[in-house]
């Protein structure tokens, strides 16, 4: 269980994590919203700032994890952290490249991208870590 929480954070910053650079893009806010964990027991929120271009989009800002989970004796337990990712754009198809830090623990994600993605992300303490998001 202890490795789980110090995974959570992580994850959290790995949904959604970036800033982009260069061209005339804007940041625009977005939320970022998911669940993290073996059996989904961590909540991922947080407002993040994206910057689009023709083909590709950074997206960052803080996140908050949120232990949803049964195990909360005390209430649940919240962590923050921070989200940068890259979104490549090529047709159709979309992929992210995503980092999420907390603490001494860092996370990330890599693989294709939509509204709503799931997957597994790789932490500095533990790999395959399944974690769900959308960006919206």
């Amino acid at each position: 269980m202890e490795h789980l929480l110090k995974i959570v954070p992580v994850l959290i910053a790995l949904g959604i994590a970036g800033g982009m650079t260069g061209g005339h893009a804007q940041g625009q806010s977005r939320q970022v919203v998911g669940t993290a964990g073996y059996l989904s027991e961590w909540e991922l929120k947080g407002a993040v700032t994206e910057k689009a271009s023709a083909n590709r989009s950074e997206v960052s800002g803080p996140v908050t994890w949120k232990h949803i989970g049964i195990c909360s004796a005390n209430g649940p337990e919240e962590k923050r952290g921070e989200l940068r990712a890259q979104i490549q754009k090529s047709g159709a198809m979309s992929r992210i490249d995503a980092t999420l830090s907390l603490d001494t623990v860092q996370c990330t994600y890599s693989g294709s991208f939509s509204d709503n993605t799931s997957g597994v992300m790789d932490c500095s303490d533990a790999k395959g870590i399944p974690i769900s998001f959308s960006l919206q």
